[in-house]
């Protein structure tokens, strides 16, 4: 048997699961926001938890709020933060614009369990109230904003760390694979050769850039818009409550936030949501490269190129015994693909606020956090069981550099540029090396060809 209490709202009165410690406004919001199943991410939850007990200490210090009730907000607060609670906010992840059904979601169950705290019935809200109280000096237009930047932060924190995982992997294979020389490729054909760490240490560098301009775009989210309430003005806020509760929120998120510069700009721009989410998307270009080049390095391994072989992490085929596919650069291939999909809807709503406040928020925060979880999540194993796992081919390696005409370009200060491309074209012909070609037609002695072909001449080393 279902059993309701009766809350009242601005609208009237809503049954309430009378368990629940949600209340009308969220009932109302989870009847229409079905559309992806997926509840509000649990770092945005968890930053407005934090935005509410900052603001409850911060209007008691301003003596807005009584001590009595503060606490009580605290302390709710305190067991959500702790855990508790987590399944009582039901709204989607996609919601009303602002992200107004959210920030009421969490003032309802703040509230509810503050009554309790305080001795009295859920529902009681004559004593605390969600809006009065757990809401007040706030509006869903600044909390909302400054959920957002906490919550990629604490995201991109654990995304760094992630990524720094994979930048000491390619830095291992870097080290492993330096003296190991092969032909490299531009425009997919042969070129002069490098080694596979040379390869290497360019996924390396990579990302570490992605890890640099993660830290820069963090900088900019630092600075909130918590204070600002409803337009940017700090309607219904008491003298110093901006300074004050951006202070607590501060010292509860471990973050070193600051108002911010400009408050209208914060409620109007998502230009820092943007640029943090356009920092993912270009890891993800690098990434989807990155992936590409091992993906045909193991293409093989007797038709491909077969220059490296990549560990077997499960069978590659149902129906083709021992087959090895690459399977985990081509899940990375797809998430790198959801990540730009992701950056475009992130891009689309940025430009979608009008005059005082952009309200498509609740879809830009759900993007670039999946954006940042399937980074954090995935990209340990990537590093791990595929890179870390990898091996060179050099005997595959070293017949492709000795069979490959494009070693006469090292031979254009000896031979000249003419004389060298007619030499290609028969080392191609005749399926001869160039290094007999040359000293069948007496163009160079054994010791001038071996000094020009010798290791430290193909690698540039002085």
């Amino acid at each position: 048997m279902n059993l309701y209490r009766i809350d009242k709202d601005s609208l009237g009165d809503v049954q309430v699961p009378i368990d629940a410690y949600y209340g009308p406004f969220t009932v109302r919001a989870a009847s229409q926001y079905k559309v992806t199943g997926e509840r509000t991410h649990q770092n945005v939850i968890k930053a407005l938890v934090m935005i509410k007990k900052s603001a409850a200490l911060a209007n008691r210090d301003l003596g807005v709020l009584d001590n009595e009730k503060a606490d009580a907000i605290a302390k709710a607060s305190d067991e959500i933060l702790g855990g508790g609670l987590l399944d009582q906010f039901m709204i989607d992840a996609i919601n009303s614009g602002a992200g107004t059904a959210v920030n009421m979601n969490t003032n309802e169950v703040i509230a509810n369990r503050a009554l309790e705290i305080l001795g009295r019935r859920k529902g009681h809200y004559e004593t605390l109230n969600p809006n009065d109280h757990v809401n007040m000096s706030q509006s869903s237009n600044d909390t909302f904003p400054t959920a957002m930047h906490v919550a990629i932060l604490l995201n991109m924190r654990e995304t760094k760390t992630a990524l720094t995982g994979l930048l000491s992997s390619f830095k291992k294979k870097e080290d492993d694979f330096m003296n190991v020389i092969k032909i490299g490729r531009t425009h997919l054909m042969d070129a002069l050769p490098v080694t596979l760490g040379n390869e290497f240490s360019a996924y390396a560098f990579s990302i570490k850039m992605g890890i640099e301009k993660i830290d820069q775009s963090s900088l900019d989210l630092e600075y909130v818009a918590l204070g600002g309430t409803a337009v940017g003005t700090g309607a219904n806020t008491p003298a110093g409550y901006k300074e004050l509760v951006i202070k607590y929120l501060a010292e509860l998120s471990g973050l070193n936030l600051k108002p911010s510069k400009n408050m209208f700009y914060s409620l109007q721009s998502k230009f820092e949501v943007e640029m943090c989410s356009s920092v993912l998307r270009n890891i993800a270009i690098e990434l989807t490269k990155i992936s590409n080049d091992i993906r045909l390095m193991a293409s093989g391994p007797v038709a491909g190129l077969a220059e490296i072989m990549i560990p077997a992490v499960h069978a590659g085929s149902s129906i083709m015994p021992g087959k090895v596919n690459p399977s985990l650069s081509e899940c990375l291939n797809m998430i790198c693909f959801n990540i730009i999909g992701n950056d475009v809807s992130v891009a689309m709503a940025a430009q979608a606020g009008q005059f005082e406040l952009n309200v498509m928020l609740p879809g830009m925060i759900k993007c670039v956090l999946d954006s940042s979880d399937m980074l954090k999540n995935f990209v340990p194993i990537f590093g791990k069981n595929l890179i870390e796992g990898i091996k060179a081919n050099e005997h595959r390696l070293k017949s492709y550099v000795e069979k490959s005409p494009i070693l006469v370009t090292l031979l254009n200060p000896h031979i000249g540029y003419m004389k060298a491309a007619e030499l290609y074209k028969e080392a191609l012909a005749t399926n001869k090396s160039i290094k007999e070609l040359v000293l069948e037609k007496g163009l160079m002695s054994k010791e001038e060809l071996d000094k020009a072909l010798s290791k430290e001449n193909i690698l540039g080393i002085k």
